[in-house]
């Protein structure tokens, strides 16, 4: 297996052909586990808490009315109809910040808003548009008040319960009932800082004159995007030629990172720079994922850098950074969907294939152009189709579909 053309040894020290979850593991056992630091909640908007987040207030902090209408007594409403609607009288009104102050009795109701504190007396809601005017200071009710109207104090969350648990990604929805727990300030994970490289000599800046055989360094800025997607900082190296001495030199430029994403250079071929750097003076944990489409990776290291080769075909590329690197980065599992097979998928006796497919009416289909080059079926497509090994899918089976 070892030639001038490929310096891999014939009985390597590493592992070849690793599973996709051996290759999740592996890489995130070589991440520092990140340090906690404390923001102001409307700077953790993508963060990932770094403790549990328990509720200091009840959430509603008051009894309050789920609807407009009037607060009153159920019992006195029982018989209403509209054809013999029950006339109460009508004291005030509560509506929130400014609840009513005094207590309603038999016969009475108080006009309540929305998120208003329900009076002292009063057990029940009856909507506004189920109420006549009975003049100005009475209404008509033409169907029965309902405590189900009616919204607990601390019905939502109670003070001192743990709402939020740690590793859990601060979306705008949870960064919302953080602040509704009450909480200014949060402790969330450090940002992993992530220095990323492309690689090739036919790669070329966007806007410039492409000669024939050159491509636009189009990993990089998906690379980029993915990585701040995932919740950590970039530390852009640029793009390396193929020159052995020019990728070591960027990246030893990578200080204070806490791992490096290249792309190209991994695969089997003369020219394969960064698989022959970390094989001779660089330290390797694995060479190839037994999954398609996107084989050819490599984790190791440099100079105690972390170091995570993806390989130069784009759709490759970025497939297995959504597969094996942000899942290691944020912690999460891929989040999957289950739907049945519009067309059938097939499998290969050897490696894991994620499938571009379309999804429509619950359904999900081949994409059909499933080439490593074909970067515009990922944005066509917008789905992977996982087949296990071995495991072809026919029409009308189930199958796992991870979103992208």
């Amino acid at each position: 297996m070892s030639n001038a053309a490929n310096p891999v040894p014939d009985q390597p020290s590493f592992p070849m052909n690793v599973s996709v979850p051996e290759a999740r593991a592996m890489l995130l056992a070589l991440l520092p586990q990140p340090e906690a630091e404390t923001v102001p909640v409307g700077e953790a908007a993508g963060r990932f808490l770094a403790g549990d987040l328990a509720a200091l207030v009840n959430h509603p902090s008051a009894t309050e009315s789920a609807l407009d209408g009037i607060a009153c007594r159920e019992a006195d409403t029982l018989g209403a109809a509209p054809l013999s609607p029950v006339r109460l009288k009508v004291l005030g009104e509560s509506r929130a910040g400014l609840p009513y102050p005094g207590t309603v009795g038999a016969g009475e109701c108080v006009r309540i808003y929305t998120g208003a504190p329900i009076p002292e007396g009063t057990d029940a809601i009856c909507p506004v548009e189920q109420l006549e005017d009975a003049g100005p200071d009475a209404v008509r009710l033409l169907r029965p008040a309902s405590s189900g109207d009616v919204r607990p104090e601390g019905g939502d969350f109670a003070k001192g319960e743990v709402v939020l648990h740690a590793g859990v990604r601060l979306t705008p929805s949870r960064l919302a009932l953080a602040v509704s727990l009450g909480h200014a300030r949060v402790s969330v994970r450090r940002r992993l800082r992530v220095a990323l490289l492309s690689t090739g000599d036919e790669v070329r800046e966007p806007g410039s004159v492409l000669e024939p055989g050159q491509v636009y360094d189009s990993n990089r800025y998906g690379l980029a995007a993915m990585i701040r997607e995932a919740g950590a900082e970039v530390l852009d190296l640029g793009h390396a030629p193929d020159s052995p001495e020019r990728l070591a030199e960027l990246i030893d430029g990578a200080g204070g990172a806490d791992a490096l994403i290249t792309s190209g250079g991994v695969s089997m071929g003369k020219y394969d720079f960064m698989r022959d750097l970390l094989l001779s003076q660089g330290r390797v944990s694995f060479w190839k994922v037994r999954l398609r489409p996107g084989g050819p990776a490599m984790l190791g290291g440099w100079r105690g850098l972390p170091v995570f080769g993806l390989p130069g075909n784009p759709v490759s590329s970025l497939v297995v950074f959504q597969v094996i690197v942000r899942p290691a980065l944020t912690g999460e599992a891929p989040f999957t969907l289950r739907l049945r097979a519009a067309t059938p998928f097939r499998a290969l006796s050897d490696k894991v294939a994620y499938w571009r497919g379309t999804i429509a009416g619950g359904t999900v289909s081949d994409y059909g152009k499933q080439g490593s080059g074909v970067l515009r079926s990922l944005s066509d497509a917008g789905a992977l189709v996982i087949v296990p090994e071995g495991e072809p899918v026919a029409v009308g089976d189930e199958v796992d579909v991870m979103l992208f």
